[in-house]
């Protein structure tokens, strides 16, 4: 975990560091057994492309975690994010090709609240497709 942003060391426009997250099949493998999310479209590339997506994609939550955990390491502290929520736009496909694809989160400081709270908004990306719109979170500082 990293040191913890304070409140009154950010503003209106502060960038967070751009965070890059590998995802690969194994990863997949893993979040399945995790949540208990075993649809065949997260393993299985005739069944993922006979159903119209472009390949196997990687779990709609574990994008959206990937995002989070973005922002509560910039925060330094996973307790801060009070408040967060995404749509999700695009799938991350993640080719079986030992590489994988790169989940890309980047964030701005779009306002400052009441009780020392921010809100953050985010881009997402993998493959330079946004896969995740209306990214925000509000993390609350010291």
């Amino acid at each position: 975990m990293s040191a913890a942003v304070r409140y009154a060391d950010v503003e209106v426009g502060t960038e967070l560091p751009e965070q890059v997250f590998p995802v690969t099949r194994a990863d997949l493998v893993r979040y399945a057994g995790a949540s208990g999310d075993f649809n065949v479209i997260h393993w299985n590339e005739r069944v993922a492309t006979e159903v119209g997506l472009p390949g196997v994609i990687a779990h709609g939550m574990l994008t959206a975690g990937l995002a989070a955990r973005a922002v509560t390491a910039w925060a330094g502290d996973p307790g801060a994010l009070a408040e967060y929520s995404v749509r999700f736009s695009r799938p991350v496909v993640v080719p079986d090709d030992g590489v994988g694809a790169e989940v890309v989160v980047r964030g701005r400081v779009a306002a400052l609240q009441e009780d020392q709270r921010v809100r953050v908004d985010l881009t997402v990306t993998s493959g330079g497709e946004k896969v995740l719109s209306l990214a925000r979170a509000v993390v609350v500082l010291s």
